[in-house]
């Protein structure tokens, strides 16, 4: 963890994973294995991000959502409540992923 990142509550941060930038992680969320959370995304209450997925920009990952293998969350993008993003699917953008969501490998949004 380096730059103005911050990790508060009951957050964990493990493995190899990197939490940069301003982003934040917080609350009961977990970021492990070689996952990356930079520039201003915000990672929080029960989230998971793991594997070698990435969240940056302003992206939000909140609820018990999950994302993970190379799956890829920027912009403005926003995975919430028990959504799942994982394999290689990309959300970019105003894209929103919430509830039973299932992006799994190639699945891509951009708005």
């Amino acid at each position: 963890m380096f730059g103005k990142a911050e990790v508060s509550g009951n957050a964990k941060v493990s493995g190899s994973a990197k939490v940069y930038g301003k982003a934040e992680v917080s609350d009961k969320a977990r970021v492990f294995g070689d996952a990356w959370v930079f520039e201003n995304a915000w990672v929080n209450k029960n989230a998971e991000v793991t594997g070698n997925a990435w969240v940056n920009g302003d992206a939000i990952v909140t609820g018990h959502a999950k994302v993970t293998g190379m799956a890829q969350v920027s912009g403005n993008a926003k995975v919430s409540d028990k959504a799942l993003v994982s394999g290689t699917a990309r959300l970019s953008g105003q894209d929103r992923a919430s509830g039973s969501t299932n992006m799994i490998e190639d699945a891509q949004t951009h708005d």
